[in-house]
């Protein structure tokens, strides 16, 4: 049987301004999953303390919990304290969040659970119609093949819906089309309707 350490050596309210951002961590947070993490904040609370090395004083996990509360003014937030090494605490930084990503889904039951969520908060919404077990998704609107043959020189993708989800999916195609070379060129912007 393996011999799992317990790291958590304690736990705090700490004052989010008094917690120290980690200068290794490669996560970097839009401002539509900001605009999310508050709308789950705001109707849930806290569901998870911020993780904070004891020996380094640096955030492991929750840096955008952290700059949210402090933005909101918010003077006290739940923090689990950790004992790693500095290598331990690099090795964590940069496995916590795919580890979790690693995670499969059940589209039933996606689909099932979804349904029997109602929320207010928008950002919420705009996230549970974004997943693709979502039943806005599954009756919307189809992709309709195109013959490549009929491409020239440019085509235009429309995207609809609130501006700061619609940014952050322009940007990540943008980001996409970028890896295939420097023959193809991405202009991103909005046009009035």
């Amino acid at each position: 049987m393996a011999d799992w350490k317990n790291r958590i050596v304690g736990y705090s309210e700490v004052a989010p301004r008094d917690l120290l951002s980690n200068p290794a961590n490669p996560r970097t947070h839009p401002g539509a999953q900001m605009d999310t993490l508050r709308g789950s904040l705001d109707e849930l609370g806290w569901l998870k303390p911020i993780l904070v090395n004891k020996r380094t004083g640096y955030i492991v996990d929750g840096h955008a919990r952290a700059q949210a509360a402090l933005q909101q003014g918010v003077v006290s937030i739940p923090v689990a304290y950790i004992d790693l090494s500095e290598e331990e605490e690099k090795l964590a930084l940069a496995t916590l969040d795919p580890i979790a990503a690693m995670a499969g889904k059940d589209d039933a039951a996606m689909t099932a659970l979804i349904a029997t969520i109602q929320t207010d908060n928008s950002a919420l919404q705009a996230l549970l119609d974004g997943l693709p077990s979502s039943p806005s998704k599954r009756d919307g609107p189809k992709i309709e093949e195109v013959d490549l043959s009929e491409v020239r020189d440019r085509f235009w993708l429309s995207v609809h819906g609130p501006l700061p989800q619609q940014m952050d999916a322009l940007e990540r195609l943008r980001a996409a089309m970028e890896e295939l070379g420097p023959e193809i060129q991405v202009e991103v912007g909005t046009t009035k309707t």
